[in-house]
């Protein structure tokens, strides 16, 4: 009974279907990685021609060329799976079935990593961010060290290092785009004369801003900003290079705090006055 059924196969028949089969294989497997390899070489190229026309910085390049590869591959992985899946006469509605069902699982299982994600491509496509820029995000202040498309790593100035997912990044404030503001308010005595303590305050800005590169514009003197209790408040801003705000301000107290000192101009600080009573006996 066997050997019959052995007989009336077509072994001619067999083989040359299982050959067509595996060259069908073997040219699709080929097609694959040539189909890969070209457009790998195309996104390279095309992320390193992003990189020098529109400045993106490196480490944004590729990253998002990082991401693109990998879905460049896992489209390619799912066509080549489709094509072996038509090669056997199954049916391929079925798999696209389950794959949209495998999905729509996994997008419920991991909807903030998804999020993440999303948020951290168009961080990146946007150039809202970048490495070494001083932002604001997420409540907090710091040099972005690193930015991924599931953290972003944000390095605070007591040295804590941030890791902040980037679906809670709603609001960014980058204090590293164009030149930045020095602000110094410095008060004087109300015994002494407005007119004179500014010409002393802009010629100490003048002197410094002579000698300070950082300094891009000003310093000046814009006048009086308020009226203390004690004091009169002068106001003094300059516009600086990026980063270097806060050195400026430092130099700026430092020059008028000596300009007022060499000119006799007081400086007011709280003072305390005490009473004492003496029982009289």
């Amino acid at each position: 009974m066997d050997l019959d059924f052995l007989e009336n196969i077509d072994w001619s028949q067999l083989a040359t279907e299982a050959g067509l089969i595996i060259l069908q294989l073997i040219g699709i497997f080929i097609a694959f990685l040539i189909v890969k390899a070209i457009a790998n070489k195309i996104i390279k190229r095309m992320f390193e021609r992003l990189q020098q026309r529109e400045n993106v910085t490196a480490g944004r390049a590729l990253t998002l060329q990082s991401l693109t590869l990998n879905i460049v591959s896992y489209v390619l992985a799912f066509i080549f799976i489709v094509m072996i899946f038509e090669i056997f006469d199954y049916s391929v509605s079925g798999l696209i079935a389950g794959a949209g069902v495998v999905g729509l699982a996994i997008g419920f299982g991991a909807q903030g990593l998804v999020s993440d994600v999303v948020t951290g491509f168009f961080l990146l496509l946007e150039k809202q961010i970048d490495v070494e820029d001083y932002v604001t995000v997420a409540g907090f202040n710091g040099i972005v060290e690193q930015v991924g498309l599931r953290t972003t790593q944000i390095r605070g100035f007591d040295g804590t290092l941030h890791y902040v997912p980037n679906r809670e990044i709603t609001n960014v404030s980058n204090h590293s785009r164009g030149n930045m503001r020095a602000l110094v308010d410095i008060g004087i005595s109300y015994d002494d004369n407005i007119d004179q303590a500014i010409a002393v305050l802009q010629d100490a800005c003048t002197k410094l801003a002579a000698k300070e590169p950082s300094i891009i514009e000003g310093p000046d003197v814009v006048g009086v900003q308020a009226l203390g209790a004690s004091d009169v408040v002068i106001r003094v801003i300059a516009k600086t290079e990026n980063m270097q705000q806060w050195a400026v301000e430092r130099k700026l107290r430092q020059s008028m705090k000596e300009a007022l000192d060499a000119n006799g101009i007081e400086i007011p600080f709280p003072h305390q006055v005490y009473v004492e009573k003496k029982s009289q006996q």
